[in-house]
């Protein structure tokens, strides 16, 4: 069959069934951690996300059985959790059917109900009326109730659609003695659909660390369905799923407009809990089309309180059931680099998603510095963003005396660590190590006081001069007794 082209010519401006007058869809958006829904070179629905979609629809109810087309449902929907009723109505369903078509199929399934005018190839009008089935062949029911079968066919004419449906159809029987015009509700969980928190601080210069911090939300849509003028709801936190997603069919994404910028006063979200997640509710209606990312305001930008650190930290663990005393336990590979991170406190709760730290260049750019991801952190906790790898600041490290004891179950070891700094700034480096022989262990000696011990870490704070080096020293001893070798 050669390919069809699709026609539409709108006889009326009243599409069924429509929202309710008054009725605005909402949204409830829950965070999604993969980075494919947000890609800009998306060209597929995306199996990402999640959302619960809460919506009116209007009817023209019959009385008795009488089956209903509701189309441009997403196209990654969750046919198992969809839920029609009719608040207030003696209106029950009897049976409920998803159409999973996209393109042209999907199109042709969402008249389904309606009136139509099928075209043939030569352009001639070939049947009209209620269209009873889409596919590869239509069936069509005339005014007389004659249905005609027709398998070859070059474009549908719609006579009571506003637009063609795109994405999901479902198709209802219901049952019930009351007729007349009525509303009934429609919940349905979707993915394609969600958002996360988007992050902009930028370094004041000096060298006291400030920053101006920028919190939105980013929300991305690839559900293969537009929203248009919708109440949203952002969750933040994880609310566990036990479905894996739909994996929905292909198709080529579309350039939207940029929405247009809010006022701040009118942005700012109204914050709640729900359960152990937290709810940000925007206070004005927003359209985001399919294919598209939208970015709406958190709170309002605010200048913070920073930490600048450059930290050397090997990774080296205890992992074992008793002393290590060979002497080689794996030193860090050389060149392990010394790592540029940004510190802060969160003046209230900000949920996971990416901050990008800029700061100004000499040009007057702001340029970046580094991105990092930040997991949901409450209010007044402390988040680290690491930037990058220091260029000019170089660590190494050596094992400088070593003896182990057995029968005085005993181990000493010194450790020197040389660091080089070829910038024209002083820089101070944190120094991170993680005693690796046994968990009980004391400081015998150390050229560079620490600023911090516990368990497992053991930190210093080492000042390297510009365009020379520094070097730290220090020496552990670990103990043990029978007693504690399993």
């Amino acid at each position: 069959m050669s390919r069809r082209i699709l026609a539409l010519a709108i006889a009326s401006a009243v599409a069924l069934p429509a929202l309710a007058a008054g009725e605005r869809t909402s949204l409830t958006l829950y965070r999604a951690d993969g980075d494919q829904l947000f890609a800009t070179n998306g060209d597929a629905v995306s199996a990402e996300g999640y959302a619960v979609v809460h919506e009116r629809r209007s009817f023209d109810l019959k009385g008795g059985t009488q089956d209903l087309s509701i189309d441009g449902l997403p196209s990654a929907l969750d046919s198992e959790a969809l839920s029609l009723r009719f608040p207030g109505k003696d209106t029950r369903v009897l049976s409920q059917r998803l159409l999973l078509g996209q393109g042209f199929d999907g199109a042709v399934a969402g008249l389904v109900g309606r009136n139509v005018t099928v075209i043939g190839d030569g352009g001639q009008p070939i049947a009209s009326g209620t269209l009873v089935r889409g596919g590869d062949a239509l069936v069509v029911r005339d005014t007389g109730g004659q249905a005609t079968l027709i398998r070859n066919y070059s474009a549908l004419r719609a006579t009571d659609a506003a637009d063609f449906a795109r994405g999901s159809t479902l198709q209802v029987r219901v049952a019930g003695s009351g007729a007349g015009s009525t509303s009934a509700q429609l919940d349905y969980p979707t993915s394609g659909i969600g958002w996360r928190g988007a992050y902009v601080a930028t370094l004041a210069p000096g060298d006291t660390c400030s920053m101006n911090f920028t919190a939105a939300a980013s929300i991305a849509n690839r559900s293969g369905r537009d929203w248009k003028d919708v109440s949203l709801k952002l969750v933040a936190g994880d609310a566990n799923r036990a479905k894996a997603a739909p994996q929905p069919k292909m198709f080529m994404a579309r350039a939207v407009a940029a929405p247009a910028p809010m006022a701040m006063e009118d942005a700012a979200p109204e914050q709640a809990t729900l359960g152990d997640l937290r709810t940000y509710t925007l206070p004005a209606a927003v359209d985001l089309p399919d294919g598209s990312v939208t970015q709406t305001p958190l709170y309002e930008s605010r200048t913070l309180a920073c930490e600048r650190k450059a930290v050397y930290d090997t990774g080296m663990r205890y992992y074992n059931s008793r002393p290590r005393t060979e002497p080689d336990i794996g030193q860090p590979a050389e060149g392990t680099p010394i790592v540029s991170t940004v510190g802060f406190k969160a003046f209230d709760a900000l949920p996971a998603g990416y901050v990008r730290v800029l700061t100004v260049d000499r040009d007057g750019n702001a340029e970046l510095l580094g991105e990092g991801r930040l997991d949901d952190t409450p209010k007044n906790r402390d988040a680290t963003i690491t930037l990058g790898n220091a260029f000019d600041l170089t660590a190494k490290r050596e094992q400088t005396s070593f003896t182990a004891n057995e029968a005085q179950h005993r181990i000493d070891e010194g450790t020197r660590i040389v660091l080089s700094n070829a910038s024209d700034v002083k820089r101070t480096v944190t120094l991170r190590e993680h005693p690796a022989r046994w968990r009980a262990w004391t400081v015998v000696s150390s050229s560079v006081k620490p600023t911090k011990s516990t368990p497992d870490v053991l930190e210093f704070n080492v000042e390297v001069p510009a365009n020379g080096s520094a070097t730290l020293d220090y020496a552990l001893r670990y103990t043990w007794s029978p007693g504690d070798i399993k």
